[in-house]
């Protein structure tokens, strides 16, 4: 053979592998939905310090994306559900928010930020919302898109809407019998037809962790992507972990409804590290590793070999105690890192760092806690910390989470504690009819931690009463309680 031949050959084959192994990159949702959350110039430090180079929000903060601005982070915006309807009515109303959140960030003639999605709506076509925003969903869409043309830039941002899990009707049966809910056909026509006319991919959340919760037939195993897992057979494809099959689930519902080959950008997928059993930072490390490795092996699904999503964001960057825990508490517990940016576990993300980096020179409150003053009769302790639990964060203390072994009354002044942190430690946070104590003695266990909360200029609380938590935190403390106390 020539040597021109052997040369080209040779050159063919050693770029063959990066001409076709399409891997898709790695971002992480940014929630804010916390009583002293981190600031967003330390948040946007601990994105570039760790190599984290796409971001996707839940809202269009100001103060987030002006500091994200120079970074070079990739960002998705996000528009709340509760836009929706304004939108889809008033185009005026959509020019009007494309040019506060996308334009002015876009094109200030400096440093700018890099919006490349704007997320109409999040998950709002989860069941338990019902039809509520379903009408307005699509003219929302089409009114951003009019809007970024109009602004001319169209051509750089997309416009997505992410779909919740739920979408699809039995979803864990990979047959001609999957399909997405009765009630959102229509809609799912118009927002697939939409995104396929402007190019732009199916943002699809992926929970292998609610999976389990929710199937019994799936062993945890098979969720962590561990090697020894019992395999699944499902329409004549062989399933090695939870991931892959629900993938595929979206892959087929796409391709029965005539978009085969749809990019698909999984827009959350995680595992809690508390606030439910199973909900560990052992079994989170062992997941996020397994996720990023199958990833990054290019290995593909069955339906979509050596094709993984176009992108895929980790829920969460940080944890969020004031997130909704509505479907469980393990939900103020997805992050990566701590409310105050410290790893939780280290983790390779595939951008070439093996240890994930703290967030550094965060301040903090004084080195106070509130607990239970064990010289007080404590008869009535039980009802106290139920309001404090109601207006702060006790999932710790939920069935399986980090706290929930801790004895009686230490779970009483976790409780305390949680208000008088979310409260700035005002020494009225810790009255609770004299029964609280402020001492400088930290109270923090081997597995349970008792924290500070971050210090700040100002905080935002959101106080709804969690009746779900208070009847969890009911059970807990009847459980632990001394009967002759109760």
């Amino acid at each position: 053979m020539p040597p021109i031949s052997c040369f080209l050959i040779f050159t063919f084959l050693t770029m063959t592998p990066t001409i076709f192994c399409v891997v898709g990159a790695v971002g992480v949702n940014w929630g804010t939905m916390a009583s002293h959350p981190l600031p967003p110039p330390k948040v946007v430090k601990l994105l570039k310090s760790n190599n984290i180079n796409k971001v996707k929000l839940f809202d269009a903060d100001s103060d987030v994306l002006q500091t994200l601005s120079g970074s070079n982070v990739a960002v998705t915006v996000g528009i709340p559900n509760a836009m929706l309807r304004n939108l889809n009515s008033s185009k005026k109303a959509a020019d009007s928010w494309v040019h506060d959140n996308v334009t002015r960030y876009m094109s200030n003639g400096g440093s700018v930020t890099r919006i490349e999605y704007v997320a109409v709506g999040d998950e709002p076509f989860l069941k338990s919302y019902g039809e509520q925003f379903h009408p307005f969903l699509i003219g929302a869409a089409m009114n951003i898109q009019a809007s970024l043309k109009k602004a001319k830039l169209d051509s750089k941002v997309k416009v997505v809407v992410p779909c919740s899990f739920d979408s699809f009707e039995s979803g864990f049966n990979l047959s001609s019998e999957v399909h997405f809910r009765p009630d959102l056909n229509k809609t799912m026509t118009e927002l697939l037809a939409f995104l396929d006319k402007h190019g732009s991919p199916f943002f699809v959340t992926i929970s292998p962790f609610i999976t389990h919760l929710q199937t019994k037939n799936l062993s945890l195993d098979f969720s962590l992507f561990k090697e020894t897992a019992h395999p699944h057979n499902f329409n004549h494809k062989t399933y090695k972990n939870s991931f892959d099959l629900s993938y595929d689930t979206v892959v087929t519902v796409l391709s029965a409804v005539g978009y085969p080959n749809m990019d698909i950008v999984v827009a959350k997928i995680g595992w809690p590290t508390d606030g439910a059993a199973n909900a560990s930072s052992n079994l989170a490390e062992t997941f996020i590793k397994g996720l990023i490795s199958h990833l990054h092996s290019n290995l593909g699904t069955p339906l979509r070999p050596h094709k993984p999503p176009l992108e895929t964001y980790i829920l969460s960057l940080l944890d969020e105690d004031q997130r909704s825990i509505a479907s469980g508490n393990f939900e103020r517990h997805w992050g990566l890192f701590t409310f105050d940016g410290q790893a939780k576990y280290h983790v390779d993300l595939g951008q070439g760092s093996k240890r994930l980096l703290n967030a550094q020179n965060v301040e903090y409150l004084s080195s106070k806690w509130c607990v239970v003053n064990n010289n007080k009769d404590l008869s009535n302790a039980s009802a106290s910390a139920l309001e404090a639990c109601a207006n702060a964060d006790c999932t710790a203390l939920s069935p399986g989470g980090s706290c929930f072994n801790i004895s009686w009354p230490s779970n009483i002044s976790y409780a305390f504690n949680s208000y008088y942190q979310q409260h700035d430690q005002r020494a009225e946070s810790c009255d609770f009819g004299g029964l609280g104590l402020i001492t400088t003695v930290d109270p923090s266990m081997e597995h349970c931690r008792f924290p500070i909360e971050i210090r700040i200029s100002h905080s935002v609380f959101h106080r709804p009463c969690n009746f779900l938590l208070v009847i969890l935190f009911v059970t807990t403390l009847l459980v632990s309680e001394p009967l002759g106390l109760a």
